[in-house]
């Protein structure tokens, strides 16, 4: 059986091209994200898969729950998920639509594990430094982790810059060794 990241990538794809067709790429990020949360329900799933539902019942428990917050092309994107039974993709349709959204707009995910609480001043700062050296806008996420004993370490996509003491103190380690 496929990966479900493989099975919702033409799915993310169409509704990026529905909403960069129609310059609304906000807009259908906002409505698959109130998809994306629908979908995760555990009282929603229960009702989707009871026997007997119809693909446009399915449909319509969706359409109902976010009743005014969805346009026409969402609410038709949707009845073709039911369909064919992928709205449990909807999470990962999201994820990769954000994905898209985000290479578009020239935004890079930051991932930031910090040994000890960052300040507002300390995340503008790391934001604009990362911002300079990748020349792209920088979206942070930040986290807490006290095994990196002091410093920060940063994951941009496939790169990792580790300033941290852990980092520092294994490099010396492995030097001491050698």
């Amino acid at each position: 059986m496929a990966e479900p990241s493989t099975v919702a990538r033409p799915y993310a794809e169409a509704a990026f091209r529905l909403a960069d067709g129609a310059s609304a790429l906000g807009k259908w990020s906002e409505m698959l994200g109130a998809l994306a949360l629908v979908a995760d329900d555990a009282r929603v799933r229960a009702a989707v898969t009871a026997p007997g539902q119809s693909d446009a019942q399915v449909a319509g428990v969706f359409i109902g729950i976010l009743s005014g917050r969805l346009n026409a092309e969402a609410e038709n994107f949707l009845r073709v998920l039911a369909e064919n039974g992928r709205l449990g993709l909807l999470p990962e349709i999201r994820a990769q639509f954000e994905a898209l959204k985000d290479e578009r707009e020239g935004v890079l995910e930051a991932e930031v594990h910090s040994a000890f609480e960052l300040s507002e001043a300390q995340v503008a700062d790391l934001v604009q430094r990362l911002e300079k050296k990748t020349g792209r806008k920088v979206r942070t996420k930040v986290q807490v982790d006290k095994e990196l004993i002091a410093g920060v370490r940063v994951v941009l996509g496939d790169k990792v810059i580790d300033g941290s003491a852990r980092a520092q103190l294994g490099a010396l380690e492995a030097a001491l060794k050698a």
